[in-house]
């Protein structure tokens, strides 16, 4: 894993590379012993005719290694390899022993790589094994990725929870009753809620791609927490609560998209369970960290250890988080070789799929479309609602820990926060009984191809999840009395967070 490239990709990697006009961090095509792509030394000579560059392509080339000036890791020199015969040659010059491709992605690959290559303006990738193309990044590069965006969901998703703890002291000082307080966690939660349907659709625009709006929205974030720890009365603190929840939804929106972005389709219910995972991590232990802070110093102590948190991660991953879209890596890649090569007619296919949009079509398609979907698709619908009330009675679950353990069993702020590690702790129960499913029954099913994965087979799980829900209801109700253990209704509270785990996890993939 290149740490350099690593950087150079990432948000603060970018800012320097183009601040410095290209000379830091610079890709292979702005170095100068990089070789032209094949087709595109054709342009340059005055050879533009389509006809003469397939006939030319057709056969094989004995002096395509002399073209090629140095091999290397992450890239070759040519935007589509030629098929068939001069394949083996891009193949030979990206290969990396500790790269096990699968043989038949390859051969798919291959296919629409010969396919696309009679379209030489058109930029993709050099060939199937392109280390810019994060499906053919190493092993240890997306485990590491993986933990940004892990890292990134937690520092936004504990922002919801954190606030909890402070309620009681901040409608003391505010003058207000505790349910208005609780408004603080209710905007957040709305915001993350309405955010993505604005937000999200941002991440597919070639020009931006997904690190830019994960950072950016980060950035407003962390900001936003300034003014919310400082707020002097609640009709302050609550647009501040609804936006920050708003700006960081992207992350929670969007952070399994990335992941499908580097790996394989047999993975995904591996990787999206460890990232779930991370994210139910954030209403877990933001009380318990919320607790102790907001017993010691006030309510506003648990948002200034939000903005420390969440500013830690920004500081790391506006170094460290590179690009994962596949669209934006290409159109940089294009914008590069037109400046390279002087040919303006260069575009991926990105560019193309939006060129032909206006504004109109442009914004309806990215902010209409996703609540036409939401409300006229039955499934989508249903799951939705069903999601919904699962959200809110989890938050219920929250706001009723104050009620079960401090009032009737006596705890205080900080002990509180503790009882929430039940939730924790049926979280990670869910996610190991889901590996042995996810390898042994839904990975199988992707290696004829993700096309072929029959998307009901996820039912099974949501079936066994929402079995737990009322049984850690009445679990957690019945017990909730002063004549019973304490540790009895946080052990039913465990098996909340384990059917609703099992739930996210039949739907996010």
């Amino acid at each position: 894993m290149p740490v350099p490239e690593l950087i150079r990709d990432s948000f603060i990697g970018q800012l320097v590379y183009y601040g410095s006009g290209r000379r830091l961090f610079q890709y292979p095509e702005d170095q100068p012993n990089f070789s032209l792509p094949i087709q595109h030394q054709k342009d340059l000579s005055g050879s533009n005719s389509e006809t003469a560059t397939l006939a030319d392509n057709s056969k094989p080339r004995s002096d395509e290694k002399n073209i090629v000036t140095e091999k290397r890791e992450s890239t070759v020199s040519a935007v589509e390899r030629p098929p068939l015969e001069e394949s083996t040659v891009g193949q030979e010059i990206l290969r990396s022993p500790s790269r096990d491709v699968e043989k038949g992605r390859l051969a798919e690959e291959q296919r629409r790589f010969t396919e696309e290559f009679h379209t030489p303006n058109l930029v993709h990738w050099y060939g199937p094994d392109d280390q810019e193309n994060p499906q053919n990044w190493s092993f240890l590069k997306k485990c590491f990725v993986t933990f940004d965006i892990c890292l990134l969901t937690f520092s936004i998703y504990i922002g919801s929870a954190i606030y909890a703890p402070g309620i009681e002291a901040l409608s003391l000082q505010f003058g207000v009753s505790p349910v208005a307080g609780t408004l603080g966690l209710t905007l957040f939660v709305v915001g993350y809620g309405v955010g993505p349907m604005f937000l999200s659709p941002l991440s597919e625009i070639p020009q931006l791609g997904r690190t830019t709006v994960y950072i950016v929205s980060l950035l407003i974030f962390v900001v936003l927490q300034v003014p919310t720890a400082l707020s002097k009365n609640l009709g302050a603190l609550l647009p501040l609560r609804f936006l920050a929840g708003f700006v960081g939804s992207p992350a929670l929106a969007t952070g399994g998209a990335s992941l499908i972005d580097m790996w394989a389709a047999e993975d995904w219910a591996v990787v999206i369970g460890l990232w779930s995972l991370a994210a139910v991590c954030g209403p877990v232990l933001g009380p318990l960290i919320g607790g102790f802070a907001a017993q010691a110093e006030g309510w506003t102590w648990t948002i200034w250890i939000l903005l420390w948190l969440s500013g830690a991660a920004l500081a790391f991953l506006a170094f460290f988080l590179p690009e994962t879209s596949a669209q934006a890596i290409l159109y940089r890649r294009a914008t590069r070789l037109r400046r390279l090569t002087g040919n303006a007619d260069l575009r991926s296919q990105g560019e193309l799929d939006s060129a032909h949009l206006t504004v109109s079509e442009m914004t309806q398609t990215a902010l209409i479309r996703p609540f036409v979907l939401s409300f006229t698709e039955p499934i989508v619908a249903c799951w939705n609602l069903y999601i919904a009330l699962v959200y809110g009675i989890l938050y219920i679950f929250i706001e009723s820990f104050r009620v079960v353990f401090m009032e009737t069993h006596g705890f205080n702020i900080g002990e509180n926060g503790l009882a929430f590690l039940g939730l924790f702790v049926g979280a990670v129960a869910a996610y190991i009984g889901l590996l042995p499913y996810a390898i042994l029954k839904l990975k199988p099913m992707f290696k004829n191809g993700p096309e072929n994965f029959i998307p009901e087979s996820r039912l099974p799980i949501a079936m066994v999840g929402a079995i737990f829900l009322p049984i850690s209801m009445f679990w957690f109700g019945w017990t909730s009395g002063a004549n019973v253990h304490w540790i009895v209704p946080i052990i039913g509270s465990g098996f909340f967070s384990f059917g609703t785990f099992l739930l996210f996890q039949a739907g996010l993939k």
